[in-house]
């Protein structure tokens, strides 16, 4: 006969699969939207801070070797901008070939990358899979693509697998709400959850997908700017 605690094992284990999947995501969401709001420098902080070897990571804007918008960061919390009226000193505009040339002069390079708005799109959400500045977060890749097959693999309570497919990828944050919500809250601890009798349909997930789309961005744009005040 199949003991208690047998029985219970499988629950348990999904149960903390959900919370180290979930503290990845949130720990990269973390990152990510503090890239969202960085704090405005002017050109000579940003030449002081590289020559000082304070920058991490170099991202910029432009076309044809000229610069339109310069971010750089401290720390994967740490950044900061320079706007395209303050890409300008007494040698004239700062291009590409200057940025170079002043990363050169340094005993270690910060990784410096160009930003490509054209760049086609994908089903997935952007934000775990490109972190501004050359090396991405495997890890936080990783542990959206294992929330993904996990959500593939599992019989959803409050909506079908096209509904959660949805929410997602155009609701951004979805791989979030599916780690609280299923199969049953967090706070309720392991174990099976209850049926619902009205689960989300594939349409609804849409169209639910929109606005939490909007709420995402919301609230990236909200902890970016709280983490700006507290370290920027």
């Amino acid at each position: 006969m199949e003991s208690d605690s047998s029985r219970r094992f499988p629950h348990w284990f999904h149960f903390a699969v959900r919370i180290v999947l979930l503290l990845v995501l949130l720990g990269g969401a973390v990152l990510v939207s503090a890239t969202f709001r960085p704090s405005i420098r002017t050109l000579d902080q940003f030449r002081f801070a590289l020559s000082a070897g304070e920058v991490d990571r170099v991202t910029w804007r432009g076309d044809g070797g000229e610069i339109w918008l310069l971010t750089w960061s401290e720390s994967p919390l740490v950044w900061h901008e320079v706007q395209s009226h303050g890409l300008r000193d007494a040698k004239g505009p700062y291009t590409v070939k200057r940025l170079n040339a002043d990363a050169s002069r340094n005993p270690v390079s910060p990784s410096i990358v160009q930003i490509d708005d054209r760049r086609g799109g994908s089903f997935a959400p952007s934000w775990p899979f490109r972190f501004p500045g050359g090396t991405n977060l495997w890890w936080l890749a990783t542990a959206w693509i294992l929330t993904f097959l996990l959500m593939l693999g599992s019989r959803p309570r409050l909506g079908n697998r096209w509904a959660w497919f949805w929410l997602f990828t155009v609701g951004e944050i979805g791989a979030l709400l599916y780690l609280v919500l299923e199969p049953r809250v967090l706070w309720q601890g392991p174990g099976a959850g209850p049926a619902h009798s009205k689960p989300m349909t594939g349409g609804t997930g849409c169209l639910a997908s929109i606005l939490l789309a909007i709420v995402s961005l919301g609230a990236a744009l909200g902890i970016g700017e709280l983490v700006r005040m507290l370290l920027g």
